[in-house]
Order: structure tokens, then C-alpha cells, then sequence
């Protein structure tokens, strides 16, 4: 049974083989989107065990946070800027989640970390989301909640205006263009609460200040970041 079983795996997998999302190799078990090749290729940056770390600092002075971390380094034309391009522009949200799982063991294991009671998605702005069909953010968080057990709270971080690309903005243009964009709609479910804000990428900050504002105007919260990238200087 067990022969005929394997038989029928093997042929299955000829027609309908899994692919690793980074280099499209077929060497990868089912629960697996990439291989150890790719896993061992990212840039991980051991951010989570260390204080003052780059991601902190690109905070200090700005909001007080009680922790940040960023996952892996982002290069251009890397393997991390293509997965993450498969998760916003492709509608690969099976890759979200996998990275979300992998940045969730990592704060799961720091002790940094341990105290975080609910997880918070940088939100998209409404129309933006509806024509993406989901946030980013919140994917990545839904598999940091699936290893950390932790809930996302999706819905009282709000986006309230649209804001235009930052890409090619400087640091001053960043912060006008996100300035007040964010507000909260129920504060007494964030109030007393340690809450972790996550997003897909950090490079100035200016974007993640601005929720962050908000969301520290709800008495006794203690706010942390976590990203799945950082940007080089």
C-alpha cells in the first residue's frame, strides 16, 4: 500500500509539481515555499536579540518605542525584493504568510518580545486595498499570529487619506506626505495594551512614525515595530 502510495505521490508531482517561490526548484517539501538553498540565502539581520540595533535607530528621537526589528536586509534585484514583490504586486499571499511565519519564530524566541499583546497591520488606504484585494501587512501578520499566538487587531488603525508613492521622495517629503494620515476609531481597545507594529519594509520611517503618533495617543500603550525588511542606508 505504502509502494502504491509513493507511486502515485511521484506521478502526481511530474503534473503538478510545488516550486519554490525563489528560485522555482521542485527539491521542497509541500509545507515548504522555498528550498534550503533560498533559506539560506537571505539576508537575515539577528536584529531581534540586540537593542539599538539600525532598525531602532532610525527611531530614536522620534517616537518611544519599547523595541524594533527588521527580518531580513533589502537589496535590490535580491531574492527577499523579489518575494516580497510576488506578495504585494502578484497576489502571492502563500509567501506572506510563510515569511510572516519566519519573522514570528524569531520574535517568538526574543525575549524582547515576549510581552506583545496584539499584533497591528500598517493599514492601506480603503481604496487601495480594495483594488489590491488585501493588505500586505495584515498577511504578514496573520502568519506571525499563526507561530507567536498572538491576536491581529485589524481595524482600529485607520489610513484616512491617500497618500502617494514614497519611493522617490526625500526624508522631508515622506514625512509631509504621511503626516496625519492615520487615526485611531476605538481607543479604549488599544488602551494599556503592548502592541506590535508590523509592516512589509522600513527605509526613512516616516510612514510608520505617522501610525505610530497615533496609535501612542492611546493612553498607556507601549508600542514596538517589527518589519520584514530594512532598507541599506
Amino acid at each position: 500500500m505504502q509502494a502504491l502510495k509513493k507511486i502515485f505521490q511521484n506521478t502526481a508531482h511530474l503534473f503538478y509539481p510545488h516550486t519554490g517561490a525563489g528560485c522555482g526548484s521542485d527539491i521542497l517539501s509541500k509545507e515548504n515555499l522555498l528550498c534550503a538553498r533560498c533559506i539560506s540565502n537571505l539576508p537575515v539581520t539577528n536584529f531581534a536579540g540586540h537593542p539599538h540595533n539600525p532598525a531602532e535607530e532610525i527611531f530614536f528621537g522620534r517616537v518611544n518605542l519599547k523595541s524594533a526589528h527588521s527580518e531580513f536586509y533589502f537589496a535590490k534585484d535580491s531574492l527577499i525584493q523579489h518575494l516580497v514583490h510576488q506578495l504585494k504586486y502578484k497576489g502571492n499571499q502563500p509567501i506572506g504568510l510563510y515569511m510572516g511565519e519566519m519573522m514570528g519564530k524569531t520574535l517568538h524566541n526574543s525575549k524582547r518580545f515576549e510581552a506583545i499583546d496584539a499584533l497591528v497591520p500598517l493599514p492601506l488606504y480603503a481604496d487601495k486595498e480594495r483594488k489590491r484585494g488585501y493588505n500586505q501587512a495584515a498577511i504578514i501578520c496573520n502568519g506571525m499570529s499563526q507561530i507567536m499566538k498572538i491576536p491581529v487587531i485589524n481595524d482600529k488603525l485607520i489610513r484616512q487619506r491617500y497618500t502617494e508613492t514614497q519611493t522617490k521622495k526625500h526624508r522631508v517629503e515622506r514625512w509631509e506626505n504621511v503626516e496625519e494620515s492615520f487615526i485611531v476609531n476605538d481607543a479604549a481597545a488599544l488602551k494599556g495594551k503592548h502592541l506590535l507594529l508590523v509592516d512589509d519594509v522600513v527605509t526613512t520611517g516616516a510612514t510608520l512614525e505617522a501610525a505610530s503618533i497615533a496609535l501612542l495617543r492611546v493612553p498607556a500603550v507601549t508600542l514596538s515595530i517589527a518589519t520584514l525588511m530594512i532598507a541599506a542606508k
